[in-house]
């Protein structure tokens, strides 16, 4: 029975995992940031092109 309560009180004290959520959040966070920045960004180079492409 002590076995198991130590076990346990080891299990919910681990946080070995922790550090790595927390990158992928951020990395997951800096992705979707870097999205949205882009596809306005893409929108205003295909009008370049068209518009340059239509001169010629």
């Amino acid at each position: 029975m002590k076995i198991d309560q130590k076990l346990l009180k080891n299990l919910f004290n681990d946080d070995s995992g922790q550090d790595l959520i927390e990158y992928a959040l951020v990395a997951a966070l800096l992705a979707l940031s870097a999205l949205a920045a882009m596809s306005p960004l893409a929108n205003k180079i295909a009008n370049e092109f068209n518009t340059v492409g239509n001169s010629l």
